[in-house]
């Protein structure tokens, strides 16, 4: 309920602090959140639209909005224990317990009005708002004892108004339904009394009581007034209806520990981690949530119109206001079961299960809503029927490759939620047909020779990039052409062959066809000549042209190459001896920058001799690889007197 008391006991059980619950000191914004170290009170106000916790440790009060962000607060509450709320929702009392005061602070800002001072050297530890006055206990746990303030009038402090002994600081709780209406629970030492009191008249009537023989509860932790008028609900589970002044258990929630009762009468009970909402005197929870919560307790609060959900959730560093939504819904729960791929423009099946606590109306369907590559922002798909037995399927053909993200929503009825789910597919892509002619072919140096992409049939796309990357590291990877290819699906270049080179053809893809790349290698030859000098003569022997040197004369050879750094030619030598050609040795030779190399041979001294010489590029070995072997024409000498 709105005007609910958390014990100290369950606010030391873990320490606060987070991102949920941000609060300001009043008069100055802040967006840091509050650390909350040991819980000093709990509640929801409707008229400013705010969450306030205390914190006993610091002596603070924080204000957070519905959202948890920090919207104030207040400090100098010196050891607050618990916070309630005038009826009209302007006034936060905080009880002070370290300065023996009962507070007084305006909602809107958490600047102090009053301060009651209570003569007590105990408390005042709990505190409620009913039938026009401020009520309190206060004492120690063998001598506890009920209290009042009147803020209407002077602000008298009325303290020793309840006659029935009360073991220790007794929690408070009221009902907005119930006017001056008070439920007193005992959290003495290992006790379970309670009471039920009638506070309109301004004088404590007691209405129910009993004092504990440890029989009906183990000790009080928790109390609620149930909306009605005949129960109240102890920790979180059992409820026990009072008529002719006694108490008599009257059945149970299931596995609760602590609770908050709505004003219409909706209960939300803690369970550690897990918060679950029941209908009045429901056996099975319209929703559930998991908190996350590592306290050993959950504190709750609901919103004075019972639309509104907070719990303090703990954490390592400590307590966080959570808002956990409007649980007066049954939340459904929602599946979605795809295959987790499929084929564009194969028809596939999605199927899954809508489950409620309560029966589904006959005939609910759900939404669907495909996103995939080419329907970015979702194409809505047939509605799927919800059958008797909560489950649905439905077909669907995704054409575009890539992810396909199928969501299924449920839009609510007027006792169940909204629910929302998704599943994705990863559906394959048409393998287009992409080819480049001319790999593995050997040109001469220098060569203009012509590249041709064909791309065969694709969804939309027909761009086609070509790209050569000449061998050697001095050359980088170069767009030759990006372009459309023909109505016969080609595209074309022309590339001067000056080394070997990769040349690729790329196909991007589109929404329906996977990308493609295909390469084909071409090897360029060098340009390579050898020039002969030093001879007297030229001419035939036989068919074959030779150069005529005298026998004493040293013939000089001038290689021309293409140039590439450190590269050398090969001059090879052979000598026709019984009448066949035989190796007489080679070497290879720098050259220099202007491509050229010049070497000479002895002369023989000797004449009638036939010899023949050829200057070569040799992949690898004459110092590089970015072109392909290239053998040079052989020169024929012929040596006489």
């Amino acid at each position: 309920m709105r005007r609910r008391s958390i014990s100290t006991a369950t606010a030391l059980a873990v320490v606060f602090s987070s991102a949920a619950l941000s609060v300001i000191s009043a008069g100055t914004a802040s967006a840091a959140p509050a650390s909350v170290y040991a819980v000093g009170g709990f509640v929801v106000d409707g008229a400013t639209g705010r969450v306030f916790v205390g914190d006993a440790e610091t002596g603070k009060v924080f204000a957070a909005d519905h959202n948890g962000n920090q919207v104030g607060e207040a400090d100098g509450i010196t050891d607050v224990t618990d916070l309630a709320l005038s009826d009209d929702g302007s006034t936060l009392y905080a009880a002070a317990s370290g300065s023996h005061q009962i507070v007084a602070l305006d909602a809107a800002t958490l600047t102090v009005r009053s301060r009651y001072t209570v003569p007590t050297t105990t408390g005042p530890t709990h505190v409620a708002v009913s039938g026009g006055k401020v009520w309190f206990t206060y004492g120690d746990q063998w001598d506890g004892n009920l209290g009042s303030v009147d803020p209407a009038g002077a602000g008298t402090v009325t303290t020793g108004q309840y006659t029935n002994k009360l073991w220790g600081q007794a929690l408070l709780d009221t009902d907005p339904t119930q006017p001056g209406i008070l439920a007193v629970g005992e959290t003495g030492l290992s006790t379970d009394s309670m009471a039920v009191l009638d506070v309109s008249s301004g004088t404590p009537q007691q209405v129910a009581y009993y004092h504990g023989d440890y029989s009906l509860n183990s000790g009080i932790h928790d109390i609620d007034l149930v909306p009605g008028g005949t129960h109240v609900l102890v920790n979180g589970t059992e409820r026990q209806a009072y008529t002719n002044g006694a108490f008599a258990a009257d059945g149970a929630y299931p596995n609760g520990t602590d609770a908050d009762i709505a004003p219409n009468g909706l209960v939300a009970q803690a369970n550690g981690a897990t918060v679950s909402v029941y209908r009045p005197d429901g056996a099975v929870p319209i929703r559930t949530y998991n908190t996350g919560s590592n306290g050993a307790k959950t504190p709750l609060a609901w919103s004075p119109d019972s639309t509104e959900l907070f719990a303090l959730v703990g954490t390592n560093s400590g307590w966080v206001v959570t808002p956990l939504g409007n649980p007066t819904l049954e939340q459904p729960t929602l599946s979605v079961n795809a295959p987790s791929t499929a084929t564009g423009g194969r028809q596939l099946t999605v199927s899954g299960t809508l489950s409620t606590a309560t029966q589904l109306p006959a005939g609910t369907t759900l939404k669907v809503l495909r996103t995939d590559a080419e329907n970015p922002n979702g194409k809505v798909l047939p509605d799927a029927t919800v059958h008797a037995d909560g489950s649905y399927s439905f077909t669907d053909t995704p054409q575009a490759g890539g992810t396909a993200t199928y969501k299924v929503s449920y839009a609510g009825d007027g006792t169940h939620a909204t629910a929302t789910a998704t599943a994705q597919v990863k559906v394959s892509f048409a393998t287009p047909s992409l080819t480049l002619n001319n790999n593995g072919n050997v040109y001469d140096y220098n060569k203009a020779v012509t590249f041709t992409a064909h791309l065969g049939p694709t969804h939309k796309n027909r761009t086609v990039e070509i790209w050569a990357n000449p061998y050697g590291a001095d050359k980088p990877n170069k767009l030759l052409k990006s372009g459309t290819v023909d109505s016969g699906g080609n595209l074309s270049v022309t590339l001067n062959m000056l080394r070997d080179t990769d040349v690729t053809a790329v196909f991007k893809g589109d929404t329906r066809t996977a990308p493609k790349t295909v390469k084909s290698t071409a090897y360029a030859r060098v340009a390579v000549s050898l020039a002969v000098s030093r001879q007297y003569r030229t001419a035939k022997i036989g068919t074959t042209p030779y150069y005529w040197f005298h026998k004493n004369v040293a013939p000089l050879f001038t290689t021309t190459m293409t140039y590439y750094p450190g590269r050398k030619q090969r001059l090879e030598l052979q000598v026709y001896v019984n009448g066949k050609w035989e190796a007489d040795g080679s070497k290879y030779f720098s050259l220099g920058t202007d491509g050229r190399s010049v070497v000479y041979i002895p002369a023989p001294g000797h004449s009638g001799i036939k010899a023949r010489i050829r200057s070569s590029y040799i992949n690898g070995t004459s110092g590089d690889t970015v072109n392909t072997t290239t053998y040079g024409s052989w020169k024929y000498l012929y040596f006489t007197n």
